[in-house]
């Protein structure tokens, strides 16, 4: 049996900062993935936006300096759309800020954190590997892979993701509502530029959102139902790409095709406890949200942070996999994610599911709130963390 301080189940995203976010401490941390991630051939099709507050944490971890930065785009302003004629603009500048935000591929992101963290001193790479066996004891958490090698550690971090085996594992309950959408996901160029601006439409089949990428590209999430995103998918490249510009109301022109489609089913996923003794779950093992407000990443990097602080100011005395101390953890990370999922579900039901009467309240509601600058700065800066 190998022993650890620290065992962290999945070497995404979530997984992978916390394991570098801890390379300065004296906890021996084993690192189990099933595959090593792989950069894509072309563009990726699966494009994050990270906060600034979230910019700063990756800079913090090393992990930004590393990245492509000719792959990577700044959000300069957000123009959204409601569905009848309601405007909403977030503008960096008149925030005080120098961007909203920063766009790049996942599959950058997760193939520089794992060169990080193949050079972390403090840490053990266990990939390929699959888990097979979980056991909680009173001091330890013992982790059995299908290989048969055994390990064992204080404490057990589950960041394997939405299916998560660890929460299955451990027991621990994930309610699921499923949207019945899908997030359809594609990369264009664009005829006009987009000046590093941001749009988003709520519309009567779902919410578009383009993504602005370096040069004149753009990645989009069409969150629709399953139905009408199994009809884009079927269409011809040339016919996706005039559906997309027709759904956004032509505003970068003509589009061409720059990565093929693809979907995947949306679901609201509340987890009521995500620490137990000697377990703690980060990242999309212990949330689930709508992608509209396009902070499911951001959140996995704020629970990564949180829980790597607490490790990293734990005294030698402490037992970090306690419950007791675990429920630090839960208690910092719990409001913010409450929050982003309850917000992100009401304006899914109030845009989706309310009588039609509401239309015209809505989008007045939100022509209004683009006439108060103080209130939209407010909350431009509480979406970075600034707040």
């Amino acid at each position: 049996m190998q022993q650890f301080d620290l065992i962290i189940v999945g070497g995404g995203l979530a997984g992978a900062s916390l394991a570098m976010a801890l390379r300065d401490t004296r906890l021996r941390i084993a690192l189990v993935e099933a595959q090593p991630p792989h950069a894509s051939a072309e563009w990726d099709a699966r494009i994050y936006a990270i906060s600034q507050a979230n910019v700063a944490f990756l800079e913090e971890i090393g992990a930004w300096k590393n990245l492509k930065l000719d792959r990577v785009a700044p959000i300069k302003a957000m123009h959204v759309h409601g569905d009848a004629g309601g405007r909403l603009e977030f503008s960096a500048f008149e925030a005080g800020l120098s961007e909203l935000g920063q766009v790049l591929e996942s599959s950058g992101m997760a193939c520089e954190f794992w060169e990080n963290a193949k050079r972390q001193s403090n840490l053990s790479l266990f990939c390929p590997a699959q888990p097979a066996q979980l056991e909680f004891r009173h001091d330890a958490a013992v982790l059995s892979l299908r290989d048969g090698t055994v390990l064992s550690a204080r404490l057990l971090v589950g960041a394997d993701g939405r299916d998560s085996w660890v929460r299955q594992a451990a027991g621990l309950a994930a309610v699921n509502t499923p949207y019945h959408d899908k997030g359809l996901v594609a990369n264009f160029v664009t005829e006009k530029p987009h000046r590093n601006i941001a749009y988003q439409w709520f519309r009567d089949d779902g919410v578009l959102a383009y993504l602005p990428l370096p040069g004149n590209r753009i990645s989009i999430v069409w969150s629709t139902p399953d139905q009408k995103a199994d009809e884009l998918l079927a269409l011809t490249p040339e016919a996706l790409c005039d559906r997309v510009a027709e759904a956004g109301e032509h505003v970068l022109g003509r589009l061409d095709c720059l990565t093929p489609a693809a979907a995947f089913p949306l679901r609201l996923m509340r987890v009521p406890q995500t620490v137990a003794p000697r377990l703690a779950l980060v990242g999309d093992a212990g949330h689930g949200i709508h992608p509209l407000s396009g902070h499911g990443i951001n959140l996995g990097f704020q629970d990564a942070r949180e829980l790597a602080a607490l490790l990293a100011a734990a005294q030698p005395w402490h037992d970090i996999g306690n419950e007791r101390f675990l429920q630090r953890y839960q208690r910092a990370r719990r409001e913010e994610t409450v929050l982003l999922q309850t917000t992100t579900d009401a304006l899914w039901q109030l845009f989706r599911k309310a009588p039609s009467f509401m239309k015209p309240l809505r989008n007045l509601g939100m022509s209004a709130t683009n006439r108060l600058p103080f209130v939209k700065n407010i909350l431009v800066r509480y979406a970075q963390g600034i707040l």
